[in-house]
């Protein structure tokens, strides 16, 4: 039985130390849709986020306390990429997703600028992006690359 817990979570910086924590919440995270897609491997999975890792721009999502997942929001030329957004899966469908990325959304649109992101095809995080305004705007055998204007879905 799944309980909201939505009302228990908040947000801190990262830190060049919770790389190894958010490695294994995205490996875990995403096994079943790379699996899915025949490309899960379990070095990639998770040196792909080291590779990438950039503190400043990350957040750790925490849950009762512990770290439950992390999101980043990096600055581009013409807005944002949303990336790396990861929850620990014991706790997504939650509504602990939806309240980080509507909080990420409401400081973009204050600023007024686009929000750009990518998703395995056929993972269900689509769906929470696309109630949030997000549209297709191209798409890959692997990836679906997706856009979101300033105050789209409020």
């Amino acid at each position: 039985m799944s309980t909201n817990i939505v009302q228990g979570w908040s947000l801190r910086p990262a830190t060049s130390e919770d790389v190894e924590t958010a490695v294994e919440i995205r490996a875990a995270a995403m096994r079943p849709d790379l699996e899915r897609l025949g490309r899960y491997d379990e070095h990639r999975v998770r040196q792909r986020l080291r590779d990438a890792w950039t503190p400043e721009h990350t957040s750790m999502v925490e849950a009762d306390g512990a770290v439950a997942g992390c999101v980043a929001l990096r600055p581009t030329e013409d807005g944002c990429w949303l990336e790396h957004f990861y929850l620990a899966p014991e706790l997504q469908g939650r509504g602990i997703g939806t309240a980080v990325l509507t909080g990420l959304l409401a400081r973009t649109d204050a600023r007024g600028v686009p929000v750009r992101l990518n998703v395995l095809q056929g993972s269900p995080a689509r769906g929470l992006y696309e109630r949030h305004g997000f549209t297709l705007e191209r798409e890959d055998p692997v990836d679906v690359y997706m856009v979101r204007p300033p105050g789209a879905g409020s």
